[in-house]
């Protein structure tokens, strides 16, 4: 299966406006906009998914963890065709798909249900095993994830686990603004690296080193990129 994402004609440079479309309370700004280049990365030159392929076995599955800043994320869906860019105004209000956290039910193209900080992690790794179960190699499975969510014990128990298992088809994507409470020596790659993961530091607006990093080789291990962006204010 081939990269499979539409072009719609919108460009990375059209997302600010994308965005603009969705007002109201509780948009969680800070949340959303740290996602947004590696989400366009992912969604625009890596992974094999589109609104045509969204049901298909074959195709990498996305869960997006830190889900109770959904802008970006919408912004990205809606410029990859997976529902219409008119839907984006009504972000929010009480008869729009586009809640304030993203529902699989109401929005083509999202793979779970999210916002609870600690979750994503932990199904992704389920996903993964789902798919070794059943013969697909192929697919590889993505989950975004915020560094606060480290604070979460059950994403600790995920990371030991995927390690231990060994699960090459998974991939995590820690987009790092400076909000956890806690942290490690050597930093957040370093509570990867110690379970048997593969990893990668980068600076997450520089979109070439963002896919440099989410398409190196690791071999019989899951692999997690730490993206670098400005400190939450």
């Amino acid at each position: 299966m081939t990269h499979a994402t539409a072009d719609t004609g919108f460009r990375y440079e059209d997302l600010g406006r994308l965005m603009a479309l969705m007002t109201g309370d509780e948009k969680h700004g800070p949340a959303a906009t740290s996602t947004l280049d590696v989400l366009w990365v992912l969604y625009d030159r890596v992974l094999r998914v589109g609104l045509g392929s969204a049901d298909e076995p074959g195709r990498d599955r996305f869960l997006l963890s830190k889900g109770h800043g959904p802008m970006a994320y919408y912004a990205v869906l809606a410029a990859k065709g997976f529902f219409p860019v008119d839907w984006l105004p009504g972000f929010g209000t009480f008869d729009s798909p586009l809640g304030h956290h993203p529902d699989r039910v109401l929005v083509p193209g999202v793979e779970i249900a999210s916002g609870s900080l600690g979750h994503g992690l932990p199904l992704a790794v389920g996903s993964a095993l789902g798919l070794r179960a059943q013969g697909l190699d192929e697919p590889a499975v993505w989950v975004l994830i915020g560094d606060a969510e480290l604070d979460e014990g059950s994403n600790h128990e995920a990371i030991a686990y995927a390690g231990s298992a060994g699960l090459e088809s998974l991939h995590t994507v820690v987009v790092d603004n400076d909000s956890a409470t806690h942290g490690w020596r050597g930093g957040i790659a370093s509570r990867f690296e110690a379970a048997g993961w593969s990893t990668a530091t980068v600076d997450g607006r520089d979109h070439a080193a963002l896919h440099a990093a989410f398409t190196a080789p690791h071999p019989g291990r899951p692999h997690a990129v730490v993206a670098r962006v400005e400190k939450k204010f």
